[in-house]
C-alpha cells in the first residue's frame, strides 16, 4: 500500500492512499491549527476499531448471528510523560444489538480478530494492553 499526506497550510494536511477517498487532518489551535480535522492519532484509534471491526463483522455472518446493530468503542491511554506519546492501553467494546445473540459467538468472533486476523490490532498491541469487553443488546421484536 502506498498513501501520501499532503499539506493545506497551517497544520492542515490531507491524506490518500489507494482509495479515491480523502480524510483531513489538522491540529488543535493551541498546537497551530485550526482544529479543522482529525488528528492522526484518533484516526489510528479509528482505523484500529474499523480493522476488527469488518473481522468480528465478516465471522458473525459466517456463523449466522442474527445482529441488526453492530458498534465498537475504544478508550485510548497514552505515556504523556516521555515521547513519543504511545497507545500504552487500548480497551474496546464490541456492542452487538439482535435477536437470540449467543455470547459465545461474539467473544469467539473477538478472539480470533484479536488473535488472528486484525492487522491494527497487532501492530497496537507491540505497544499497548489490549482488552475488551462485550456488550449484547437484544433488539426489540
Amino acid at each position: 500500500m502506498d498513501a501520501k499526506v499532503i499539506w493545506h497550510g497551517g497544520m492542515t494536511l490531507v491524506g490518500q492512499a489507494h482509495s479515491p477517498h480523502t480524510v483531513q487532518m489538522d491540529s488543535g489551535e493551541a498546537s497551530g491549527g485550526n482544529d479543522d480535522g482529525f488528528r492522526p492519532t484518533e484516526l489510528v484509534a479509528i482505523g484500529t476499531c474499523g480493522c476488527s471491526a469488518m473481522d468480528v463483522i465478516s465471522i458473525m455472518r459466517k456463523k449466522k448471528v442474527d445482529f441488526t446493530g453492530f458498534e465498537i468503542k475504544v478508550h485510548v491511554e497514552s505515556n504523556t510523560t516521555d515521547h513519543p506519546h504511545v497507545f500504552t492501553d487500548m480497551e474496546f467494546e464490541y456492542i452487538v444489538t439482535g435477536r437470540n445473540i449467543n455470547v459465545a459467538d461474539v467473544e469467539r468472533a473477538v478472539q480470533l480478530s484479536e488473535e488472528k486476523y486484525c492487522q491494527c490490532i497487532a501492530m497496537m498491541s507491540k505497544t499497548a494492553k489490549i482488552s475488551h469487553k462485550i456488550t449484547i443488546i437484544e433488539a426489540e421484536a
